[in-house]
């Protein structure tokens, strides 16, 4: 692991404090540090994983229930008050429309795949989170049983990718300051939960930030437990304080900290393996993060800082960079990456926005962040490579309230799909007339969590392994995943 210090606060590294320190990787793979893992690897005796697929998830997190009918259902032939309020949108699919805030998605519907069938029974927040992102494990949401999905991928795959070291399991959230927000970001925090897995397979955790100039500050924590967690550091690098809130002046030490381990013989003699393993770790840490290395045009088409979200205080949206950030830790090795776009619970109420006002913020900015995202994909040959989910905790009323909001409804809700080489170019299942059922057998947590994990995993070949938890190969094998994507 390496600890980058800040020098500041009352406690120590080893105190894991989340104000003293960036934690910028987690070197391990099961009980392997990294370093040892490369040593066995130079001895012909590392461990090969023939089940796991050269692929990886973005999974696009709508906090708040984002609703079906304004997203990718508009139910245009249903009565005023059902039917979408921002309207619908043509798609390159004959006869298939989004809603009217998503005419950059409605142009790439081939590279989608949206599914109107998919519901659940848990109607609260709290417990829906947990629900949905541990794939249905936690039936009930109350983080009695079970485990997120990326924990369950970690597991299997072990918690650092085995040549840039980048944590397998990452979560990109954001440094909100509107109050709902805030708890929409703790609520993703506690669903993406390792549950009985343990805490070596949480996910790392990174939040962009954002300040009034649009310029993107990386800041990074990690909740990992007390100084007696196994994952101790065995590498730390001190930083003034103030360095962490400067990425460029981040990775400026990254690049002092190499060249003085080039030039030091008592840092190099350490041994070669822990050597390689802390220059894997900076260059792969500092490439996923450096946005000089991409074109200018290219970080404008992602820019949606120009759009402002919130409701009782208001900043410029960073989903754009998010996604860019989720498209480099991907090529860099990460497995699994849940990015936070809070904001999507629109009762129209004192804590939230109603749904034209929250769409035409939110909306907009997945419109334009997940646009440049599969172009982006599309022109890096990755799309066959990264499987973008786009989901939440639940969907809304097809009654708009009173007040042009509407409020929590789990009998549908969001679901696409776009990449991992699977079909595109199809909608799946269909809502009833009045868009508040599926018409049909719906499609649960469950199917979304076999589909991901198959995407992932070869399970022919894993249930051919040994050493593996049966539990998580048995949940694997008897998964369902949605037929048409298969």
């Amino acid at each position: 692991m390496l600890t980058v210090c800040t020098g500041i606060g009352s406690r120590h590294c080893d105190g894991w404090s989340r104000r003293d320190f960036l934690r910028v990787g987690a070197l391990s793979l099961g009980s392997l540090t990294l370093p040892q893992l490369l040593a066995l690897r130079a001895s012909g005796a590392s461990r090969d994983l023939p089940y796991v697929r050269d692929k990886s998830v973005v999974m696009l997190y709508l906090s708040g229930g984002a609703s079906h009918i304004e997203t990718f259902d508009p139910k245009m032939t249903a009565p005023a008050g059902t039917r979408s309020v921002t309207g619908e949108t043509s798609t390159t699919l004959p006869g298939v429309t989004y809603g009217g805030t998503f005419p950059g998605l409605a142009a790439q519907a081939d590279r989608m795949a949206v599914v109107r069938s998919f519901a659940h029974r848990v109607g609260s927040h709290e417990q829906a989170h947990v629900h949905v992102l541990s794939g249905g494990t936690d039936p009930e949401g109350k983080q009695a049983r079970g485990f997120s999905m990326g924990s369950c991928y970690t597991r299997l795959r072990g918690a650092n990718h085995p040549d840039s070291g980048l944590p397998t399991y990452t979560l990109l959230t954001e440094e909100e300051i509107d109050g709902q927000y805030r708890s929409e970001r703790n609520r993703i925090r506690n669903g993406s939960w390792p549950g009985t897995l343990g805490q070596s397979y949480a996910p790392f955790g990174h939040e962009v930030g954002w300040d009034e100039d649009r310029n993107a500050r990386p800041q990074s924590n990690r909740k990992t437990g007390n100084g007696n967690n196994p994952l101790a550091a065995n590498m730390k690098l001190n930083l003034p304080a103030e360095a962490l809130g400067d990425r460029v002046q981040l990775l400026q030490a990254m690049d002092a900290l190499r060249k003085n381990v080039d030039a030091d013989a008592s840092l190099t003699a350490v041994d070669k393996f822990r050597g390689q393993a802390l220059d894997l770790l900076l260059g792969g840490a500092a490439d996923a993060f450096d946005f000089r290395q991409e074109k200018p045009e290219l970080i404008e088409r992602y820019d949606t800082s120009h759009i402002r979200i919130g409701h009782k205080k208001f900043r410029p949206s960073t989903l754009g960079k998010q996604m860019l950030v989720a498209r480099r830790l991907c090529e860099a090795g990460c497995g699994f990456v849940t990015v936070h776009s809070a904001g999507w619970d629109m009762h129209a109420d004192g804590n939230n926005p109603g749904i034209q006002t929250g769409m035409e913020m939110l909306g907009r900015s997945l419109d334009q962040a997940v646009s440049a995202f599969l172009q982006d994909l599309a022109d890096r040959h990755l799309s066959d490579d990264i499987l973008l989910v786009i989901t939440g905790d639940f969907g809304r009323t097809p009654r708009v309230n009173k007040n042009g909001g509407r409020d929590h409804w789990a009998k549908l809700g969001t679901l696409a799909f776009a990449g991992g080489g699977l079909p595109m170019g199809q909608v799946i299942g269909q809502s009833a007339r009045g868009a508040d059922v599926p018409s049909g057998d719906p499609l649960s947590t469950g199917d979304l969590m076999a589909t991901i994990m198959h995407t992932l995993f070869d399970v022919g070949q894993l249930r051919l392994q040994t050493g593996l938890p049966g539990e998580l190969v048995r949940l694997l094998e008897n998964g369902r995943p949605i037929p048409q994507l298969v």
